[in-house]
């Protein structure tokens, strides 16, 4: 079973098979898909939004000219990792193969690089055309899957080839496709993000810089890969990533008692987030007067990723991050190399981060270090791409 996190569009087209879309919403669901549909104008007359909204759970968007603010045939061509049209009419094979978009579907169509799987379903005289059979030709080699249709009765008395398949047909297929682009399927990765504050009183805390933002990169990347994906975030204010399970903690101790538990069944751990080195030894349950702040005393937080990693089961992979403020590449080596070799751990990133570089941006820049000591310079990229390298990394080692 596919674990949540990964998304499909389900594009429903204007024939009388649209009905049995329903039954492949709920079984896509059931391998854990999450699904957004998107209707076309015909097809409404079969199956109307409201079904497709309660059966999904989900909004849903009928029209070219609705929310067009988020800009949806962009957005929901970036979001989703697979594109299935079911059922696809002669009309729409039609339109895809002539590289049209005059609805939202199409234009969505256009506008993604993911995988995209066709289901034609429509009276045999119409699937044997000598024009259908030039289209699907036409969009298998530019990469689109099209799915045979059944055989069987159809609408009427008409009997042959251009039946909607059965759902777990269709799925099976789907499994085959996306299984390309998973090679974390069945992988559970844990993951932390953010940055721990360590209380002085009731109102103060020590804490760091850190937005989470990294993290979370790597939670919806390792999700869109098929892992089963588990995010400890302190400290952010980034929305959830729907699909992953996500658990809030504010302290080392408190981010350190949630790993100590999941480490052991998880294949994986990317320590990304930001863990304070001390916190205050004289917390004040109170709130501590201005005129009486005057001194703070602290004691080192035990080193979670070094505790974890002396602990590790062969087969589990841990990657660290480590944040220096040196100037040039070869400091940040030399330091990656030490904290790699002093921690245990299998990959470290290391990046600058002086003048308040990296912290809260969306980019980064770095150097990646494996235990057999190998180095990737990686230049100033986003953190949505960094994430796909590490990952890259994780798969290999992960085997």
């Amino acid at each position: 079973m596919f674990p949540r996190g990964r998304k499909i569009l389900l594009g429903v087209a204007g024939g009388i098979s649209a009905y049995k879309s329903c039954d492949l919403l709920r079984r896509l669901q059931d391998e854990g898909f999450i699904v957004d549909v998107v209707p076309t104008a015909a097809s409404l007359n079969f199956v109307g939004k409201a079904t497709w909204e309660a059966l999904s759970g989900r909004k849903v968007i009928t029209d070219f000219w609705s929310d067009v603010e988020s800009v949806p045939h962009i957005s929901m061509a970036k979001e989703n990792d697979l594109i299935v049209i079911a059922p696809t009419t002669a009309d729409l094979l039609g339109k895809l193969a002539s590289g049209r978009a005059d609805d939202l579907l199409t234009n969505i169509v256009l506008a993604s690089t993911a995988p995209k799987i066709l289901v034609p379903a429509m009276h045999p005289e119409m699937w044997l055309n000598s024009a259908t059979v030039e289209n699907v030709k036409i969009l298998q080699q530019r990469g689109f899957f099209v799915i045979q249709p059944g055989e069987g009765r159809m609408t009427g008395s008409d009997i042959g080839v251009g039946r909607y398949p059965d759902s777990v047909n269709i799925i099976t297929e789907i499994n085959k496709v996306i299984l390309q682009s998973a090679d974390l399927v069945g992988k559970r990765i844990l993951i932390t993000a953010g940055g721990t504050r360590e209380p002085i009183d009731p109102i103060r805390f020590i804490g760091n810089r850190s937005s989470g933002k990294q993290g979370f990169a790597l939670a919806a990347a390792a999700a869109s890969r098929g892992a089963q994906v588990h995010l400890v975030t302190a400290n952010t204010d980034l929305p959830l990533i729907e699909g992953i399970t996500t658990t809030h903690v504010e302290t080392a101790a408190q981010m350190s008692a949630v790993l100590e538990i999941e480490f052991p069944h998880s294949d994986a751990l990317i320590m990304s987030a930001a863990v304070a080195d001390a916190k205050v030894s004289n917390y004040s349950d109170i709130k501590i007067k201005k005129e009486s702040l005057d001194r703070v005393e602290l004691q080192k937080n035990p080193d979670i990723l070094k505790s974890l990693a002396s602990g590790k089961k062969p087969g589990q992979v841990i990657i660290g991050f480590a944040a220096e403020t040196s100037a040039d590449f070869e400091s940040l080596e030399k330091s990656g190399h030490a904290k790699l070799a002093s921690k245990s751990l299998d990959i470290i990133y290391v990046n600058n981060v002086s003048d308040g570089a990296i912290f809260g941006s969306n980019h980064t820049q770095g150097l990646i270090i494996d235990s057999q000591l190998n180095v990737i310079k990686v230049p100033e990229i986003s953190k949505d791409t960094l994430s796909d390298i590490l990952l890259d990394q994780l798969a290999s080692k992960l085997g």
